[in-house]
């Protein structure tokens, strides 16, 4: 800037500005601003459905109602499974205060009440998130003894949990739910949609620390789930379970399963596997706990299938109860392979190869017959079929076409071996010769009418079997300790070597028992095996008849059944023979 000059007598400001410049700024200004009046308008009172969903996305809130879960009922009305109010503790973090020597006192006794020790608490209160779960499904007295601290910052919401009255008993049957009450195992998957209900739910506004300030909405109601209800009777599981423990542990087994079954109707009237496990407390579960062998574990039922082959060969005239057969000398070779009882019974009738449990017997009957013939038996009383059971899990078990089949194995499938089912299949496959030659469906739930039946044999050949099974269940058959007080009782024991691989492992068995009771009329079927017997005796008629013995003697009694035998039945105590 040059000394002496004035601004006043700069030629630049004495230079007149046009007036539309200035008038045009001015107009662009408030163009300006009316646009954002127009903007903030249009924001509030017309195009606001955005902004109030974001609004919403950050302060509002839907709390789900959760539905109270369906009960699982014994046939009786009796609980298997109900929900009772829990309380699910959670904090936020940033409310609560650990310098503040109040809630610094109050701390341990919130860790003792929650089960935590004070490090294991501290830490989920020091998460830098605003919500945390402390604790879930505790006791509701408990948690109202945690509501009663007032600790700032420490919430909780009312669920709800399982209780299961029966325990390990009933475990493979109702199964169990997670922590989020949904059903995992058992009565409880299979029936989750009946069971879990609808949640209802609430529309709330949230402040920033997720309390809740106002309820905006209507609320919609939870709908509860239906209780559901069970054939099973649970007195009878209680016992069967125990039974089939005590039999487990005295002959140091691998485990063992029992299934009684109405003879009339099919209805699973209990289910029992050991071991077993607390569905309350799952902690340290093994599969072993978890496998529910009646349903899904299938093997070689060994002699227990030799009712149904002489059925077939009675049904096909080929033979009749007091037809002789020549089993000396205790031995038969078919195509190179030998096939051998525990002794040489000499001449048997078809009655006695059932009595003596020969497999020499067996197999001759069975060469009277097609193989065709068998597979079609064997397929219409359940064998290689999936039983229609509304339960997870259910094995089919396996039973190959008889195009395939060599003479030999015929043979052996004629005495349960070159087949496989499961304890299920077992029993059910025995309703045939209860129900007067028509096999009937199982069923875990109760029903309300008796189920019809689809005919396999005549009334003359059931008749003809279940005198069989009383005489193998009387003096000199292989099932004498299955007999009972006061009901007489017929059946069939089974012993097979347990595979491993594509081999039989030495000095491994199962014990099987199936039969029913009382035999004129049967009511009850009950199936038992144990698995792997070790304690030096492992023949079916002397490890799981006496638990069929036990459950079925029980069982009638319960379901009011009158004693058909007047006097104490003598069981012989000679050695129990019996066959692999």
């Amino acid at each position: 800037m040059r000394r002496g000059l004035s601004y006043s007598t700069s030629p630049l400001l004495a230079h007149k500005t046009q007036l539309w410049r200035s008038r045009f700024v001015m107009i662009l200004v408030a163009l300006g601003f009316a646009g954002l009046a127009g903007r903030a308008a249009y924001v509030q009172l017309i195009g606001n459905d955005f902004f109030l969903r974001q609004g919403e996305v950050r302060f509002a809130r839907t709390l789900e109602l959760p539905a109270n879960r369906g009960r699982i009922l014994d046939r009786n009305g009796l609980i298997l499974a109900s929900s009772i109010p829990a309380a699910s503790i959670w904090a936020n973090p940033e409310e609560v205060d650990q310098n503040d020597a109040e809630i610094r006192a109050k701390l341990p006794e919130l860790a003792r009440l929650v089960g935590m020790s004070l490090p294991q608490l501290q830490q989920k209160l020091d998460s830098d998130k605003s919500f945390v779960w402390v604790k879930r499904l505790l006791d509701w007295e408990v948690g109202q003894q945690i509501k009663a601290l007032g600790i700032k910052g420490i919430y909780q919401n009312r669920e709800y949990r399982r209780e299961y009255p029966e325990g390990e008993a009933a475990a493979h049957v109702v199964g169990f739910t997670n922590v989020e009450d949904k059903g995992q195992e058992g009565m409880e998957l299979a029936f989750e949609s009946e069971l879990a209900g609808r949640p209802g739910s609430r529309r709330v506004i949230k402040n920033r620390l997720g309390q809740v300030i106002e309820g905006v909405g209507e609320e919609i109601p939870p709908m509860d789930g239906r209780d559901i209800q069970l054939s099973i009777d649970s007195k009878i599981q209680f016992f069967t379970y125990q039974k089939l423990k005590e039999q487990v542990l005295a002959h140091k087994a691998a485990g063992g399963t029992a299934v009684v079954m109405d003879a009339r109707t099919g209805e699973l009237l209990a289910l029992a596997n050991y071991p077993s496990f607390d569905p309350s407390n799952r902690r340290n579960l093994t599969g072993e706990q978890l496998r529910n062998r009646a349903l899904t574990d299938v093997f070689e039922p060994g002699s227990t299938i030799k009712p149904i082959t002489v059925a077939m060969a009675l049904e096909a005239g080929v033979v009749k109860p007091g037809t002789v057969i020549d089993t000396t000398p205790g031995r038969l070779t078919i195509t190179g392979s030998t096939i051998s009882d525990t002794k040489n019974y000499g001449a048997l009738t078809v009655e006695g190869v059932i009595q003596k449990s020969s497999n020499v017997g067996t197999a001759k009957i069975a060469q009277q017959l097609s193989a065709q013939q068998m597979w079609e038996t064997f397929s219409a009383v359940g064998f290689g079929q999936k039983p229609q059971l509304a339960f997870p899990g259910v094995a089919s078990g396996r039973l190959r076409p008889y195009k395939s089949w060599r003479p030999i194995e015929q043979a052996t499938m004629s005495y349960g071996y070159g087949l496989s089912a499961s304890l299920l299949q077992m029993a059910r496959s025995y309703t045939v010769f209860s129900n007067d030659g028509r096999v009937i469906p199982a069923s875990i739930v109760k029903l309300d009418k008796p189920p019809v039946g689809v005919p396999i044999f005549s009334i003359k050949t059931a008749d003809a079997v279940r005198k069989m099974l009383a005489l193998a269940t009387g003096p000199g058959g292989t099932g004498q300790r299955a007999q009972t007080e006061g009901y007489s009782v017929g059946g069939k024991s089974g012993t097979a070597r347990k595979q491993v691989g594509k081999h039989y492992a030495v000095g491994k068995y199962r014990a099987w028992f199936t039969g029913m009771a009382p035999i004129e009329e049967p009511r009850v079927i009950v199936a038992v095996m144990i698995d792997e017997p070790s304690n030096g005796v492992y023949y079916g008629g002397a490890v799981a008849a006496p638990v069929f013995s036990a459950v079925v003697q029980q069982s009638l009694r319960l379901m009011g059944v009158p004693p058909d035998l007047a006097v104490q039945p003598q069981i012989v105590a000679n050695p129990v023979e019996e066959s692999l």
